[in-house]
């Protein structure tokens, strides 16, 4: 089957047919760049395939997509490219036309200068009262159905909180509004499973590479009983949690566990 090469359209020209804005038929990555160089890209690739394969997208020109992307960001020093793919144009209701005809819109913008403030300072997070839904066979995927996450970040919105501690209905752990979590007990790293909800960062998957870092199904119990807890994404690193509701942590331990989890940062 011959690969579809993605159309790079102007991104104020979105089509009102298009299924991406229609029914969030559609996946994304948003990833780092410094020095003209995505950071990671092999791992937002690698996450563009499965979304492709898992939502039965036809096969991409990836290696084509990455030609461009390179281009676009070669002036960049530091900035975040962000990549959404679409099924493209399709009729009135959800069933995809048979001949589908993939985009790519592609948008280059500053990176977030609090980012550096929170690897310094720490973060607080509240307890998110929106509670994430149960779907394996979208769990994991950044998809482009997120109205979950912009509910959590209303809550956020109203309260003094950096971000929020996300939990699914059946009152699991899974991540923050922005981010995976990695925690730390008695010398050995845990995150959430993620195979009922939540998105599978990036950053995770990198770290998972070169840690041994266990799937655990974490409770706010276990979250509290922690020595460190730590919130990751391809943008900000690895970002020490200092606060879950009135629950503190040890800035001074989790920098330690920071300088073991990804020594080549610091």
């Amino acid at each position: 089957m011959k690969k579809i090469q993605l159309h790079i359209p102007d991104v104020t020209t979105v089509s009102t047919l298009d299924r991406g804005f229609n029914y969030g038929d559609g996946f994304f990555t948003t990833a780092k760049v410094i020095d003209g160089t995505i950071e990671l890209w092999p791992l937002h690739r690698e996450r563009l395939r499965q979304c492709q394969q898992r939502l039965f997208f036809p096969e991409l020109d990836l290696d084509d997509l990455t030609t461009k992307l390179m281009h676009y960001v070669a002036e960049s020093k530091l900035a975040v490219v962000k990549v959404v793919i679409t099924r493209g144009v399709g009729g009135r209701g959800y069933s995809a036309p048979e001949d589908t005809q993939p985009q790519a819109f592609v948008t280059v913008t500053p990176f977030p200068i609090h980012y550096e403030t929170w690897q310094q300072s720490g973060v607080a997070l509240s307890i998110a009262q929106t509670r994430l839904g149960l779907q394996p066979l979208l769990a994991g995927l950044k998809t482009l159905n997120r109205l979950e996450q912009v509910l959590i970040k209303e809550e956020i919105r109203h309260n003094s909180a950096q971000d929020a501690l996300v939990l699914n209905v059946s009152g699991n752990v899974i991540e923050t509004s922005i981010a995976n979590i990695i925690a730390v007990r008695n010398g050995r790293f845990y995150t959430p499973d993620l195979t009922q909800s939540g998105i599978l960062g990036v950053f995770l998957q990198h770290l998972s590479c070169i840690n041994t870092i266990e799937i655990i199904k974490m409770t706010l119990e276990d979250i509290y009983s922690m020595d460190a807890v730590f919130c990751c994404n391809s943008l900000m690193g690895l970002v020490p949690i200092k606060s879950i509701s009135n629950q503190c942590y040890d800035l001074t331990l989790a920098n330690k566990w920071r300088t073991e989890l990804n020594p080549s940062a610091y």
